[in-house]
């Protein structure tokens, strides 16, 4: 048996016992190494939904996490038992309009694990095993935490938010929420070339963070950088840090929508024609989820500083509780019992 920590609805958390599933072809059964909380799982856990997705039925969360080879099935050449692996939630059709235009993330058969985007729910992460199909995992050598290793998928969106900024050697970055998509966005702003790094967030301990991390700055609020920025990052969900994002561009600037907001919101389109802004979006990733696993592995991004307790799975409802605690975590992960 495994156990597994299933969300019900609203604030309705149980940890459960599970059948120990057998791999098929092609296919590997891993043990946890540990699995991240991320903010679309506390979206859930709150209000049972994440933007757009709702949950339909009980479903196991979870979709940033490592793993240890358990089990192999026939076929499997990559990996072996008690190899760790990075493992990646998404599995694209691969045929798909978007798939052959090069961009999965927006798969039209999209299978991503832990999401309630398609109904039956495919089941997340948060359990002490799990099966894989091969061709999601990678196999790590290198002497990083399993911890670390889990985090390749929250620096994968950062890492696609900024490719989504285009080319921003030498450019002003803004970084509107320095939670953990918010840090991970400022360390990939780094590993672009950004030439300063600004981060803006109410929060004291989380302006640190991103100090640590590798911002130039950090603020309560962005109004010092109105109209003087280049590129913008909204990276905190909330509708007043989207303003805060607008007004810092300058004229011909580029703001990226990596939170997820409201479904309704007050909208500037006007500001946004006469200064000529480009607003887009940047949703989960594609191939930089290979780009964050090979930064994590030789430590070019260090996303130590950001996990902040590895709880078990039995004590899943104590783990959601402290990762809404802004004021105490950035990253929890569950860690199996």
């Amino acid at each position: 048996m495994s156990l597994a920590c299933t969300l019900n609805g609203p604030l309705n958390l149980s940890v459960e016992q599970l059948a120990l599933q057998e791999p098929g072809p092609g296919q590997v059964r891993l043990r946890l190494g540990a699995g991240g909380i991320c903010g679309s799982d506390l979206h859930y856990y709150q209000h049972g939904r994440a933007g757009i997705f709702a949950i339909r039925a009980p479903f196991v969360p979870g979709h940033e996490a490592s793993g240890v080879v358990d089990a192999v099935g026939e076929g499997v050449t990559k990996v072996q038992t008690g190899q760790k692996v990075a493992v990646n939630p998404a599995h694209p059709c691969g045929v798909c309009p978007a798939c052959r235009a090069g961009r999965s993330n927006l798969c039209e058969k999209m299978v991503f694990l832990g999401s309630a985007a398609i109904f039956p729910h495919i089941p997340g992460f948060f359990r002490e095993h799990f099966v894989m199909q091969e061709a999601q995992l990678t196999a790590i050598d290198e002497d990083v935490s399993l911890g670390e290793i889990a985090c390749a998928e929250p620096l994968s969106v950062g890492l696609h938010a900024v490719r989504r900024a285009g080319a921003i050697l030498g450019a002003t970055v803004l970084v509107t929420g320095a939670g953990t998509i918010g840090c991970m966005s400022v360390i990939a702003a780094r590993l672009a070339g950004a030439g300063r790094v600004i981060a803006c967030d109410p929060s004291e301990r989380a302006r640190a963070m991103a100090l640590t991390v590798g911002a130039d700055e950090a603020l309560p609020d962005a109004s010092a950088w109105k109209g003087r920025v280049d590129v913008a990052l909204e990276a905190a969900g909330h509708p007043a840090a989207l303003a805060s994002c607008l007004a810092a561009v300058r004229r011909g600037g580029r703001v990226v929508q990596v939170g997820t907001l409201p479904p309704e919101i007050p909208f500037p389109a006007n500001d946004i024609m006469s200064r000529e802004l480009d607003y887009v979006g940047a949703f989960r990733a594609d191939i930089e989820f290979d780009w964050a696993v090979q930064a994590i592995r030789s430590r070019r991004a260090d996303v130590r500083p950001l996990i902040s307790a590895q709880l078990p799975i039995s004590q899943s409802k104590a783990a959601f509780d402290l990762a809404l605690d802004r004021g105490r975590s950035t990253k929890v992960q569950l860690v199996p019992g």
